[in-house]
């Protein structure tokens, strides 16, 4: 009840309650994305983005699942981010003419403190986007296929064979790499 009431002070222009609203739910938005593919770096930017994108449209939230929306808020910044080619094509420049690398053992190893294990992740982030979500949401943020199904627009029946069929690429693929020490 507490987050409903967060939610409607923020609604009202409380910037207390939206700051709040933040704290709560930052960690829960940066692993989503993280998860979902977004490189290290974009983390950061992209979940700045989510919560521009949800201080903008929260007054037209009316549902009880504050969480599924965001969710879906989310996936959507995560998506969106990526779909602008010239943006990412920049980034990429200016990251070879600085001559950082952001993809040093180290970084990952911070940001890996959200999942349990490298082969795991690896193996989740090579699935397919209609795979990777659903097993994400179901097994690393306990959604119910309902709300995944809600999330993705797409039907129950689907999200059901989407992660049926997941679970087995994830299986071949983890097979073939010599499995996983700490499974899920």
């Amino acid at each position: 009840m507490l987050e409903l009431e967060l939610i409607e002070r923020a609604q009202q222009g409380d910037k207390a309650a939206y700051t709040e609203l933040i704290h709560i739910h930052h960690r829960t938005v940066e692993k989503f994305a993280f998860q979902c593919g977004v490189r290290v770096h974009d983390i950061p930017d992209v979940t700045q983005e989510v919560f521009v994108k949800l201080y903008r449209f929260l007054h037209q939230f009316q549902r009880d699942r504050f969480t599924t929306w965001l969710y879906k808020i989310t996936l959507n910044t995560a998506r969106d981010y990526y779909r602008k080619e010239t943006k990412e094509k920049e980034k990429e420049q200016k990251l070879h003419e600085d001559g950082l690398n952001y993809t040093s053992k180290s970084a990952e190893d911070r940001v890996l403190v959200f999942e349990e294990d490298r082969e795991l992740h690896n193996a989740i982030q090579s699935l397919d986007e209609k795979y990777r979500h659903p097993i994400i949401m179901f097994y690393f943020h306990d959604l119910s296929y309902e709300q995944i199904a809600e999330i993705l627009n797409v039907p129950l029946s689907t999200i059901k064979i989407r992660l049926m069929r997941a679970k087995a690429l994830l299986k071949s693929a983890l097979q073939m790499s010599g499995g996983v020490k700490h499974g899920r």
